[in-house]
């Protein structure tokens, strides 16, 4: 099932889409709707790892200095 949406574009931005549309020969709502689907589904999970990664700091679970030592060193880098 599927719902529907107006949204507002920029005027080259619409054009932009016509042309892609024409080329790949799928429609316009298509393209755009699935330009939405990775935009969502992209930012969920940028917003999924910040949220684990505040509550690990808030836990205090950070690595120790040895372990960013032993990290850099497996990379050839000073870390300090």
């Amino acid at each position: 099932m599927t719902t529907t949406m107006t949204i507002r574009l920029e005027p080259e931005i619409k054009e932009r889409l016509d042309l892609l549309a024409a080329a790949t020969q799928r429609s316009k709502s298509f393209l755009a709707a699935e330009a939405i689907r990775q935009y969502v589904e992209l930012n969920e999970w940028q917003v999924a790892e910040i949220r684990a990664a505040l509550a690990e700091a808030d836990a205090g679970d950070f690595a120790s200095d040895e372990e960013v030592d032993a990290v850099a060193a497996r990379w050839g880098v000073n870390a300090r």
